[in-house]
């Protein structure tokens, strides 16, 4: 998927793995709408936050979750509970088999949800990144580090970005986090769709995964990693005013 088109719907309905994109800049009306369905744990670590633009992110990016998993649970934003799987990953702690993941990055969030198997999203923010080659070189899978050597400088930032983000998902979906060493496996730079290549020490398993190649916003870049082969993807966004919808 490159790009794709972001339909504005209610959550709910959930029948395919969908990816949710939030807008994060928000009123303070709206925020205090948002910190108001938080649990207490919540609140406490968005108000260990220094900077107060990111508290607000954080506290906006988490009423959203929690918005679009109680619509596709049937259930009160305010009284879903979190539990984390070995590894960390968040999880329901009484809900249906319903994966999700959350990422957030400037003023835009992507929240996904699936189903039917494991989802890791992430978005970051485009910026100036003067040390791209080095982090590629001592970072990332030698392939990846020297298909980005290769490249012009103006598409260098770009292609990291895009790299940086498939990598991001796929960790998170399989639940593990940055413990698993970005260089154990291979995804794809563009121009080519997003692909998981080689993943060390299981042969195989690259085909049991499918990427996706987000563009939630101008200036932002994302993907998203599903278990199995083929997987399909839909996209939605929550439409302008949606914390108003948590009164």
């Amino acid at each position: 998927m490159s790009g794709g088109d972001w339909i504005t719907a209610e959550p709910g309905g959930l029948r395919a793995a969908t990816v949710w994109c939030v807008d994060l800049a928000l009123s303070d009306a709206a925020l205090a709408a948002c910190a108001g369905i938080l649990s207490g744990e919540e609140r406490a670590r968005a108000a260990r936050f220094l900077r107060p633009l990111d508290r607000d992110r954080y506290v906006a990016s988490h009423a959203a979750l929690r918005l679009i998993l109680g619509r596709a649970c049937g259930r009160a934003p305010a009284d879903l509970a979190f539990t984390a799987l070995p590894g960390g990953k968040p999880a329901l702690a009484d809900g249906p088999g319903l994966d999700f993941n959350l990422s957030h990055s400037g003023a835009r969030a992507l929240v996904g949800l699936s189903p039917r198997g494991r989802i890791g999203v992430d978005v970051e923010a485009l910026r100036p990144m003067p040390d791209a080659g080095r982090v590629a070189r001592t970072t990332f899978a030698p392939d990846e580090a020297a298909a980005l050597a290769a490249l012009p400088a103006s598409d260098l930032m770009p292609a990291f970005m895009a790299c940086w983000t498939r990598k991001e998902a796929f960790v998170k979906a399989v639940g593990t986090g940055l413990a698993m060493p970005l260089a154990r496996f291979s995804v794809s730079l563009p121009p080519a769709p997003a692909a998981l290549l080689r993943l060390a020490g299981e042969p195989g398993a690259a085909e049991a995964w499918s990427l996706h190649h987000l563009e939630p916003g101008s200036g932002t870049v994302g993907a998203a990693a599903l278990a199995g082969a083929g997987a399909a993807l839909d996209l939605r966004a929550l439409p302008s005013g949606w914390p108003h919808r948590l009164l």
